[in-house]
C-alpha cells in the first residue's frame, strides 16, 4: 500500500514544495505558515501593549534622586515637584484599581523663577524618568480662537506628535507651558479692546487644565469644518506651567511690607531673605501679577526656582550627567583631541555668566565663544590636546562681541 501524500493543513502546499512540514496529531503545518502565524502573534501582542501603556511610578525620594543627577540646586522645587508628580500618576493608577468613590483631583504645577534656572530641564527630566511623552509649548504664540496665532488646542497637537499619535499614551503625558507669565492680564482696568493674547488665552486654557475631551487637529494649526479631529481627554495629562514673572518681586515686597521705613520693619521682625524673595511667593502675588483666579486654582502646586549663585553655576558646569564641560570633552574626543579646563578657566567662565545674569544658559554662550576657534581649526589638524586656561578664555572673549549679552550693572 502506497504512502499517502502529505500536505500543509493550512495552505494545502504538498511536502516537496516546503522546506519543513511539522506533523501534529491529525494535521500538518509548513514553514511558511509558521512564519505568518508568528507575525500575527507579534502584531497582536504589540497592539495589546499599546492599549495598556505602562507607567513606571517611583516614590518621591527616588524621583528626587533622579532629578539630582541632572538638576543642581533647587532643593525646594525638586521636593515639591517630586511629590506632585508622584500624586498625579498615583491618581491615574487609583482610577483603575480602586472601587472607592473618592475622586482625586489633578495637581498641575506652576514654576516661578528667573531665566536659566532649570524650569524646562526639570520637566524634561521628569519625562525621561517616567518614560511618558512630553510637549514643550510657548504660551506667547497662543491667541483666542479666531485671531492670528495658534489655538490652545495646538498644545495637544504637539503632545500627540510626541506620543507618535497614540491617544492613550498622549493622555498620560506631560505638557510644559513655557512663558506663562507673558499671557498675564495687562491691567485690572476694563478695556474697550479684547485682550486676545492675554486674558483671552487664560480663559481658553481653563478647561484644558481642569480636564475635558478636546477635538485636536492632528497636524496643528487652526480648525476648519472639513478637518478630521482626534478626541483627547486631558483629565490625566499633567500640566506644568513655567515663567520668569519678571517684576513679581515688587508684589511680594509690597505684601510683606519690606519697604517700610522705620526702626523695626517687617524684614527685621521676620528675618526675610531679601536675596531670594521668590521663596515667599503665594497665589495672591501671582494674581496681582496678572493671572486670573481661575487659572491659579487649576495650578494648585506653586513653587519657585532660586537664582543661581557662583558655587551652583560651578557645579552645573562640571558635575551633572549632562554637564556642559563633559559635553565639550566628548565632542573633542570624537576628533581624537583631549580637552582640558583649568580651575581658573572654570571660575572665569562662572564669573562672566554671573555678570550677564542669564543663568545656566549664559554658561553655554560663553563656552561656545571660547571654543569656537578651536572647534573650527583643530579637527584634522594633527593637534591632539587643548588646554583651556583663564588667559586663553579671556583672550578669546576679548576678541568676540557676544551677541545679545549685556552686562547688568
Amino acid at each position: 500500500m502506497s504512502k499517502p501524500d502529505l500536505n500543509c493543513s493550512f495552505c494545502g502546499r504538498p511536502k516537496p514544495e516546503t522546506q519543513l512540514l511539522i506533523a501534529g496529531l491529525d494535521a500538518h503545518i509548513c514553514d511558511r505558515c509558521i512564519v505568518q502565524a508568528h507575525g500575527i502573534v507579534l502584531e497582536e501582542s504589540s497592539f495589546e501593549d499599546k492599549n495598556t501603556f505602562p507607567i513606571e511610578l517611583k516614590p518621591p525620594k527616588a524621583i528626587k534622586s533622579f532629578l539630582d543627577e541632572y538638576v543642581i540646586g533647587q532643593e525646594a522645587s525638586k521636593r515639591v515637584l517630586s511629590v506632585a508628580v508622584y500624586n498625579h500618576y498615583k491618581r491615574l493608577l487609583q482610577e483603575k484599581t480602586s472601587a472607592d468613590d473618592v475622586e482625586i483631583q489633578k495637581s498641575n504645577i506652576l514654576l516661578v523663577g528667573p531665566t536659566g534656572t532649570g524650569k524646562t530641564l526639570l520637566a524634561q527630566t521628569i519625562s525621561r524618568l517616567l518614560k511618558v511623552p512630553l510637549a514643550i509649548v510657548d504660551a506667547t504664540v497662543l491667541t483666542e480662537a479666531g485671531y492670528v496665532g495658534e489655538d490652545v488646542e495646538s498644545i495637544l497637537s504637539r503632545l500627540l506628535q510626541a506620543a507618535d499619535y497614540e491617544v492613550e499614551k498622549a493622555e498620560k503625558g506631560i505638557v510644559f507651558i513655557d512663558e506663562i507669565d507673558k499671557i498675564a492680564r495687562k491691567s485690572d482696568n476694563p478695556s474697550i479692546t479684547r485682550d486676545v493674547s492675554g486674558e483671552g488665552v487664560q480663559q481658553a486654557l481653563l478647561k484644558l487644565l481642569e480636564g475635558t475631551v478636546v477635538n485636536v487637529p492632528p497636524k496643528g494649526g487652526r480648525k476648519h469644518p472639513d478637518q478630521k479631529f482626534i478626541e483627547l481627554n486631558t483629565s490625566n495629562i499633567l500640566f506644568i506651567a513655567g515663567g520668569a514673572f519678571d517684576g513679581i518681586d515688587a508684589h511680594i515686597n509690597k505684601r510683606l511690607n519690606l519697604q517700610v521705613i522705620g526702626y523695626k520693619t517687617s524684614l527685621e521682625k521676620h528675618n526675610f531673605d531679601k536675596e531670594d524673595i521668590l521663596q515667599y511667593i503665594t497665589p495672591r502675588d501671582v494674581r496681582s501679577f496678572g493671572l486670573i483666579p481661575e487659572i491659579i486654582g487649576r495650578l494648585p502646586v506653586i513653587t519657585h526656582m532660586s537664582s543661581l549663585n557662583k558655587s551652583t553655576l560651578r557645579i552645573i558646569l562640571t558635575t551633572p550627567k549632562n554637564a556642559l564641560i563633559k559635553q565639550y570633552i566628548q565632542l573633542f574626543a570624537m576628533d581624537n583631541i583631549e580637552l582640558q579646563f583649568t580651575s581658573g578657566a572654570l571660575d572665569y567662565i562662572v564669573e562672566k555668566a554671573l555678570q550677564f545674569e542669564l543663568g545656566a544658559r549664559g554658561l553655554r554662550s560663553l563656552c561656545e565663544a571660547i571654543l569656537n576657534d578651536a572647534m573650527f581649526e583643530l579637527p584634522n589638524s594633527g593637534v591632539n590636546k587643548l588646554r583651556v586656561t583663564k588667559q586663553y578664555a579671556d583672550q578669546k572673549l576679548s576678541r568676540i562681541k557676544l551677541p545679545k549679552l549685556k552686562v547688568v550693572s
